[in-house]
């Protein structure tokens, strides 16, 4: 129930998704009379579509994100197990076609590749199912499976978690699947959603060592105008935002302790 209530209520509330019911609403109370109510709604649909595709509101708002973890200034000697979550490609099209398509999102799967050539005897755990309202596709563990048999990666050392469909069955279901896990575990997923990914492994008994890739922001933005590429930055903003809601409701629902866990001290 939660995994459809919480995929109804973003695709209602995202920028674009606002902008036109906005716009929809507006033109509904024109027709009923209601001028000055319609156009305020208008305006208002112009003001979120205009702060999210162009200024640089959302990497603004991913920026705190992306910076919550590092990775570690020292690598660790040995890693037993190393976890990536999915998101990093597209189900649809990997199935239909039998390949591995990568999202923007695919450095989670290329790091994690490193990370193996890293620590040839670590475990590589693959977890990610179908994110999507109506399945109609492989897992993303399938996926992640055959681009990384394809690059020359023991079939023996990857472990498919292909059941979850959202970030706390990622952890509830790979640490059913793990059992009791010793020695150093690295966790590789976009560095925007590495604080609420720690936190929910934490809070689950599991200490991980954040590997976050895939960053939108420079770490050097100021607010301003940013008229180059809009369709990106509607969709910064749209992932900054989605985050922050994640996690507001993530620590409201007991999942994570802290509603913005930080990297612990050394």
């Amino acid at each position: 129930m939660f995994f459809m209530v919480s995929k109804v209520f973003w695709v209602l509330v995202q920028p674009v998704s606002l902008t036109y019911l906005l716009c929809l609403f507006g033109w509904v109370l024109v027709a009923f009379g209601r001028r000055r109510l319609g156009l305020l709604a208008g305006a208002l649909a112009l003001l979120i579509l205009g702060v999210s595709a162009f200024t640089t509101a959302g990497v603004m708002a991913i920026r705190p994100l992306e910076e919550r973890f590092a990775r570690p200034a020292t690598m660790p000697r040995d890693v037993s197990t190393i976890i990536m979550l999915g998101g990093a490609t597209s189900g649809r099209v990997s199935t239909r076609r039998q390949v591995a398509e990568l999202t923007e999102a695919g450095d989670r799967l290329t790091e994690t590749l490193r990370l193996a050539q890293l620590y040839p005897q670590a475990r590589i755990v693959l977890s990610g199912g179908s994110g999507l309202m109506v399945d109609d596709g492989e897992s993303e563990a399938l996926t992640a499976r055959r681009f990384f048999i394809g690059l020359g990666v023991e079939p023996s050392r990857l472990v498919l978690e292909g059941e979850s469909r959202n970030t706390d069955e990622n952890a509830e279901n790979t640490l059913a699947m793990l059992g009791e896990v010793t020695g150093n575990v690295m966790l590789v997923t976009s560095a925007f959603h590495m604080p609420r990914s720690v936190g929910i492994f934490r809070t689950s008994g599991l200490e991980v060592i954040a590997w976050p890739t895939d960053y939108r922001s420079t770490g050097a933005e100021s607010f301003g105008l940013d008229v180059v590429n809009p369709a990106v930055n509607v969709v910064t903003t749209s992932v900054a935002m989605k985050e922050w809601i994640g996690l507001v409701v993530y620590h409201w629902t007991g999942w994570i302790d802290e509603l913005f866990p930080a990297q612990l001290s050394n």
